[in-house]
């Protein structure tokens, strides 16, 4: 029998659930995300705030904040496809957007911007760099449409248990990672 996208979506999705972080895994991560992805103050870094129990990747917020690079966050829309990103200072407001996420209040005087470094959440990845996401294909599209603009490096952080052993089912639409951050280890499918 073989397991459809879905299928290996709701079994991830399950399997992440049971997950029992340790209490350093979000430094390690922070330290690997810095080593790795050597950003530049230039850069501005796309991070997601966590839901439920995905990789939290507030830590690396944080001290991306405290030495002054640029950050935003995504805006989500059940109407477009695309992400677009608020710029984000510490301690601003934050509102529950579309699939009950966290987001930046919108108004008038929001700083919309481009990333260069776009951290995206993952239910599961593979040795390849395909990701497992919810399955609206935003940071598909959000990726695609950056790339037609710019270099850009898409960075999954997760957890080690989250690699599968077999190759994900990849569209064309699919757009792959180009590093996977683990407390363990960084994944590395750049050419």
């Amino acid at each position: 029998m073989t397991l459809t996208k879905q299928d290996i979506r709701e079994q991830a999705k399950r399997y992440r659930e049971s997950i029992r972080p340790n209490l350093d895994d979000a430094e390690k991560a922070c330290r690997l995300f810095f080593e790795s992805c050597a950003p530049r103050k230039d850069q501005i870094i796309a991070l997601y705030w966590p839901k439920k129990d995905e990789f939290s990747t507030q830590l690396i917020l944080e001290q991306l904040l405290e030495e002054g690079f640029t950050c935003c966050l995504p805006i989500t829309s059940k109407d477009q496809r695309a992400l677009k990103f608020a710029k984000w200072e510490k301690d601003a407001p934050l509102r529950e957007g579309a699939y009950k996420i966290h987001e930046p209040m919108v108004n008038e005087k929001t700083e919309w911007l481009e990333p260069d470094i776009v951290v995206v959440p993952l239910i599961a990845f593979d040795r390849k760099g395909h990701r497992l996401g919810y399955g609206a294909g935003h940071y598909d599209a959000t990726l695609d449409d950056l790339r037609q603009k710019k270099d850009v490096l898409s960075v999954g952080i997760a957890f080690a248990e989250q690699l599968v052993l077999f190759p994900l089912p990849a569209e064309d639409h699919d757009q792959p990672l180009d590093l996977v951050i683990t407390p363990e280890r960084v994944y590395s499918f750049l050419s």
